[in-house]
């Protein structure tokens, strides 16, 4: 997705406005935070103030007066010491509310993405989705480090400072403002390239960590096709367009501090220049000029800051506008406004005239739909295997089964209660979903099947795995359940990766099981402890399960067999296979594929 999309069009006052509105702990206490910041201000506006002082009343005719000065003295160093402890409070509490405001929208971010439906995280890349709660919270971390302590701190001394420069001499105030005046229009311009530059620069670097993920996670593909010269080019490509897209936003950033400098001497030159040119004939006297010029410099030091963190600003706005670009996609399915509960026991599912279609970025496609109309009626507890060729849709029929999705027409019904009217997490407790390709987390054995359950004994563990009669494949790992499985399980074999997935789904206990082609990469030996496992993992337990391997579906009560999105056949496998239908062509093509080796379905 760009940018555009994830973000909207939104100007980077509106982006920040909607940041601190997404993170309330900025705004805890900000009123005492912004006093501090002031009351650190003034105290650097009190040594212009006494130099003006002491040089016009410290010194005259008759000789110095130095009780005054000494007390001049007393009084910016006690200001100086004020204000630096002022400032120092500011300091601790804009971080610590920045740092706490961070991990919340960090928490908030995973925990939004977790809540998106499978389209989204189809669309975006594993890694750029990473690079969203990663690289652009630390984006936006950095700049609360220095920008965001600079806007604070900088902005109240430039008020502070515009206040006094009026009240000793406004007509020099405005002369100094008019001068620094076209600053702001330079720094627009700058800063509308830099924002531009910027956003696809954080673009690219999303790109680039997709990328690499791609890469180093395909490592074992690549090896063995010999292809990994054709993934690093893309990776280098990748590279290089993310390196170019960082150097112009820099080139452009260059700008901002020469223009600052210049804009900054002119102010300077201009302010003395009328100063002198007044005289004392103006009522400017030479400790009000002297002082005012120690005012002007306070007044750009700020802008010549800015323009240094106004690229790091730019580089947060991008950051939190692809943030808010997250938050701002809808959640899928939603959550029921008023849940109903599921009833107790195995449960009934029943599939009424559904209707499916993939939708691109909140469009539907024009292709045909994935399903078209299929009904079916699955009591409790039956065992039903979804059989078809590639692009049947019975991967599709499955995620509707599991709610990753939610039908076009149509509806599906777990136990009596519609699933658009089932809490979420109900259903999630009441219904599991082992993928083709499960994932294992880089711990044991027992961690991996532990979180599935929270609280479960390392003896209860042991009770699941002797209750599927996996303890021969148990008592072949070398440190049983607390073996490492490795990064995304890589120390396991394919089909023991899955063995580990229906041991999951056992601890979680689940009225109703979804299997995703889940014996479609397994040896003979491990197909057969599964079956067995299977067997009695089913027991009780309604079941789904998308068969690749159509022993899978011989072993089943009932076999739904789809075509082109239609539901064309149902019944027992002998019943079917007798028929002579797209189900018994299905299976002498199985067969005769498991004869010679290849066994496809």
């Amino acid at each position: 997705m760009e940018d555009e999309e994830l973000g909207g069009r939104l100007g980077a006052a509106r982006i920040l406005s909607r940041g601190v509105q997404e993170a309330p702990r900025l705004r805890e206490g900000f009123a005492r935070t912004m006093l501090y910041a002031v009351i650190g201000a003034a105290g650097r506006v009190v040594i212009p103030i006494t130099v003006q002082q002491g040089i016009d009343h410290g010194f005259t005719s008759a000789g110095v007066r130095m009780g005054f000065v000494t007390t001049l003295c007393a009084i910016a160093g006690g200001a100086v010491i004020i204000g630096t402890l002022a400032q120092r409070a500011a300091v601790l509490r804009l971080g610590r509310r920045s740092e706490g405001a961070l991990y919340d929208l960090r928490v908030r971010v995973i925990r939004h993405i977790h809540q998106l439906s499978l389209a989204d995280h189809t669309e975006e890349r594993r890694g750029a989705l990473v690079a969203r709660v990663t690289s652009d919270v630390e984006t936006l971390a950095e700049f609360f480090s220095w920008g965001g302590l600079a806007w604070l701190l900088d902005g109240a001394l430039m008020l502070i400072v515009a206040a006094v420069m009026l009240s000793y001499d406004w007509l020099l105030a405005l002369i100094a403002f008019g001068v620094a005046l076209p600053l702001v229009w330079v720094l627009r311009v700058v800063q509308t390239h830099l924002g531009k530059a910027y956003d696809k620069a954080r673009s690219r670097n999303a790109e680039l960590l997709g990328s690499i993920t791609e890469v180093v996670t395909g490592a074992e593909s690549l090896r063995a096709y010999k292809a990994g010269h054709i993934m690093a080019g893309r990776t280098k490509v990748v590279a290089r367009q993310r390196g170019d897209a960082f150097v112009r936003a820099g080139t452009i950033g260059a700008f901002l501090f020469p223009s600052g400098e210049v804009f900054s001497a002119l102010t300077v030159a201009a302010v003395v220049g009328v100063g002198v040119l007044r005289g004392t004939a103006g009522g400017l006297t030479a400790g009000a000029l002297v002082g005012f010029v120690f005012l002007t410099y306070r007044f750009l030091e700020p802008i010549a800051e800015f323009t240094e963190v106004l690229d790091q600003t730019q580089t947060a706005v991008a950051g939190m506008r692809r943030l808010l670009g997250i938050l701002d996609l809808p959640i899928g399915p939603p959550q029921p406004t008023s849940p109903k509960a599921l009833p107790a026991g195995p449960l009934s599912i029943h599939v009424n005239d559904v209707t499916f279609r993939y939708r691109s970025r909140g469009e539907v496609d024009d292709d045909e739909p994935v399903l078209i109309g299929v009904s079916a009626k699955i009591p409790p507890g039956q065992q039903v295997a979804l059989v078809g060729s590639t692009g049947s849709g019975k991967t599709t029929l499955g995620r509707l089964l599991a709610r990753f999705a939610d039908p076009l027409a149509g509806q599906v019904v777990l136990g009596g209660v519609p699933l658009t009217h089932v809490d979420n997490t109900e259903l999630r407790s009441r219904l599991v979903v082992v993928p083709q390709e499960p994932f294992l987390f880089d711990d044991t054995i027992a961690a991996n099947l532990g979180f599935a359950s929270p609280g479960t004994s390392l003896a209860e563990l042991e009770h699941a795995v002797t209750a599927l009669d996996l303890d021969d494949w148990l008592a072949s790992m070398p440190d049983g359940l607390q073996t490492q499985v490795g990064e995304r399980g890589m120390q396991l074999s394919a089909g023991e990766r899955q063995l580990v997935a229906l041991l999951r789904a056992s601890v979680a206990d689940p009225d109703v099981l979804i299997l995703d082609e889940a014996t479609s990469s397994v040896d003979a030996l491990t197909e057969v402890r599964m079956a067995r496992a299977l067997e009695r993992l089913a027991q009780g337990r309604t079941t789904i399960a998308i068969a690749h391997r159509l022993s899978t579906a011989m072993r089943a009560d009932r076999v739904l067999v789809l075509e082109h999105g239609r539901l064309i056949e149902d019944g027992p496998h002998d019943q079917l296979v007798e028929a002579g239908g797209r189900y018994a062509e299905l299976f002498s093509a199985w067969v005769s594929s498991t004869s010679t080796g290849t066994d496809e379905a």
